[in-house]
């Protein structure tokens, strides 16, 4: 053992140290710091010594100093893991509160119309506007607290006590050591001594340790890195969430500690924070030189003792509309009204670039809003409160005779489809574009539909059933039973009746637009169109038919110059039950003519018994109703349904 020891004494040159320290990431620990970190193939070969140990081979190995403990109870303990600001909410502030009506209202305004059937597609909810950059300090998904800021320390960053240094050493001296910078600067390496390393760049520090490694052995490289880097206590002041000291990591900047202080309060500025040490301005930084020019130049790194003073909120003015990002803005003393919409990201595509209004905060009370033409007006100074408004070229309809018009052609023609015609177009033009008619074409069966009239009618049919609902109630209550018996009838009236009000509210309006044509008609009306219409034209029909209270219900074959009284007798004729004077008949073109119209359908004098049936109609036969019920004496709710163009299907609907 004598030997052994003199010989690693007498050959420096061959002296090969390995160690494995602490690989822990709490710098707050010591547990280990003095275990021998080797290879599993030289632990039974290593033998403690206080420098360094002898290997088989002539090789050297150092071990860990001891940690020294003390220090963490003089302030060298890296940055508190537990310790951070309290999570607050956002708060906006009360110019932010109101834009944010504004926009919601300009949202209202802005939603197309929909029908009451028009579930779909719900509106969307409203756009949150804040301040711009307020979802970077503020919003919770930050760097954690414990977090270095950067990936890898850069060269530049300058090492300070508490600090820990990764050294490496191969070649004829191996090592595994991980330092800490002590109170004085220092580092000690085994069998090297202490070095001074406090002071240098990061880029430096390999340098002055292979010189101070180097007078000691030789035949070596090494690898020098930074682990964890000390945290270090800053202040934070002025307008922003957490006012008061910080403890950030070593490698922190500007934007790192305002983050974690929760970033500036809804009175603070985003432009306007000022870093100071030992009372001399460092640096003023700008966070919407990162937001809109990525550019950190003046996000400068923050060291010990540091103050960030975060300034008063500047100018605030709100950019709402047809703008990239609609936001709340913050501009500084001589920036213009061309300075804020580049800071909006500039007019969307389909922005009226010719003019923007605004709205001044010494005009609120009045509503007055200002109109400004663009770009003469660009360069305009704006005032605190402002609210600009860009428009959209796109969002108002322009008027019927400016607009293409979309539309749909369907059945009997040579290319049926969807055509985009010039304004102006009428029913011949979309017929001439979709190739014309088939030779099996019927026009006077077209369903011609409207969105324009759907909706129109849609209101009316609300304000139809509402009356409905409301007589009903009212002849419901100034009933009176003086029997068993009538009490029994009247609450099954009742229930009918709210059956029958329940159907009604099911039936939806269809725009039908009734062509008032011949029956031998071999063209349409040359009606203009509307954006939305829809041209069905069906093939000429072989049949007709017969629904409702009578014998043999169906479809019949069609016989030319047949009466309604003709085709009435082959279903077997009205049943026993059947209302003889309310029958009526739904021509293939979507008209109606009933039993009680007498001698008013197309030609005077003739009766409706008489009348000629036509391929595509249809008779129907409604059931005798109780003539004691409120439902005999309401309105002639078949006759309202084909007034608002709900056809066939709303009668079957009805259960008639």
């Amino acid at each position: 053992m004598l030997l052994l020891a003199l010989a690693t004494a007498l050959a420096p040159a061959t002296a090969l140290a390995q160690f494995n320290g602490n690989t822990g990431n709490d710098l707050l620990s010591d547990e280990g710091a003095d275990v021998q970190r080797v290879n599993d193939n030289n632990r039974s070969s290593a033998a403690a010594a206080a420098n360094g140990t002898a290997l088989p081979g002539g090789v050297t190995q150092l071990r860990q100093p001891m940690r020294n403990t003390s220090g963490a109870s003089r302030g060298d303990q890296p940055e508190d893991r537990s310790a951070h600001p309290v999570e607050r909410p956002y708060e906006p502030g009360e110019f932010e509160r109101y834009v944010q009506q504004q926009a919601s209202a300009m949202q209202q305004v802005e939603q197309p119309v929909q029908g009451q059937d028009d579930t779909a597609h719900p509106p969307a909810a409203p756009r949150a506007i804040r301040r711009f950059g307020a979802n970077l300090v503020t919003d919770d998904a930050q760097v954690g607290p414990t977090q270095d800021p950067l990936p890898v320390v850069p060269g530049d960053y300058i090492v300070r006590p508490g600090d820990e240094i990764d050294l490496v050493i191969w070649g004829t001296v191996e090592a595994d050591l991980q330092l800490r910078v002590d109170r004085a600067g220092r580092i000690s390496v085994p069998r090297v001594g202490t070095i001074n390393v406090a002071g240098l760049r990061n880029a430096d520090l390999a340098d002055e340790i292979t010189r101070r490694v180097g007078q000691t052995f030789r035949n070596f490289r090494l690898s020098v890195s930074l682990g964890q880097v000390r945290a270090i206590r800053v202040y934070v002041a002025g307008y922003v969430q957490h006012p008061g000291s910080i403890n950030v990591s070593g490698l922190s900047s500007i934007l790192h500690a305002l983050m974690r202080a929760g970033g500036p309060s809804a009175a603070g500025s985003f432009r306007d924070i000022h870093l100071r040490r030992q009372g001399k301005e460092i640096a003023v930084f700008d966070l919407y030189d990162l937001l809109l020019k990525g550019n950190r130049d003046t996000d400068q790194p923050v060291q010990p003792d540091d103050v960030l003073f975060v300034g008063p909120i500047g100018t605030q003015v709100a950019v709402l509309g047809s703008v990239n990002q609609p936001a709340i803005y913050e501009l500084k003393p001589g920036e213009t009204l061309d300075d804020v919409l580049r800071m909006a990201g500039g007019f969307t595509a389909v922005a009226d670039r010719s003019r923007v209004a605004i709205e001044r905060l010494a005009d609120r009370a009045t509503g007055k809003v200002t109109e400004l033409g663009l770009p003469e007006h660009q360069r305009d100074t704006m005032a605190t409160g402002d609210l600009v408004r860009a428009f959209s070229a796109v969002a108002a309809a322009l008027p019927q005779v400016r607009q293409n018009e979309h539309v749909r052609i369907e059945g009997e023609v040579a290319h049926p489809g969807d055509y985009i015609l010039p304004p102006g177009s009428r029913i011949a033009d979309a017929l001439r574009a979709a190739g014309g008619m088939t030779a099996a074409a019927y026009p006077f069966g077209t369903d011609f539909r409207r969105e324009s009239v759907r909706r129109v009618q849609q209101v009316n049919y609300d304000q139809a059933l509402r009356s409905f609902e409301t007589d009903m109630a009212k002849s419901q209550a100034n009933q009176r039973a003086t029997s068993a018996e009538e009490l029994n009838s009247q609450a099954s009236s009742a229930q009918s009746n709210a059956r029958l009000l329940e159907r009604l509210r099911q039936i939806k309006p269809t725009g039908r637009v009734v062509l008032q044509l011949p029956p031998d008609a071999a063209t349409l009306p040359d009606l203009p169109l509307e954006d939305g219409d829809t041209l069905s034209i069906p093939q000429r029909g072989s049949s007709v038919g017969i629904f409702g209270s009578v014998f043999n219900t169906g479809s019949f074959v069609y016989e030319s110059g047949h009466t309604t009284q003709q085709y009435l007798a082959l279903a077997g004729g009205p049943t026993r039950s059947a209302d003889k004077g309310s029958i009526f008949m739904i021509r293939a073109n979507g008209s109606v003519i009933s039993a009680q119209q007498g001698s008013s359908f197309w030609h005077a004098g003739n009766k409706f018994s008489s009348a000629t049936v036509e391929p595509g109609d249809t008779i129907f036969v409604p059931e005798e109703l109780n003539k004691s019920t409120f439902v005999q004496n309401a309105k002639d709710w078949t006759q309202i349904l084909y007034q608002f163009g709900l056809g066939l299907a709303g009668i079957h609907a009805l259960g008639l």
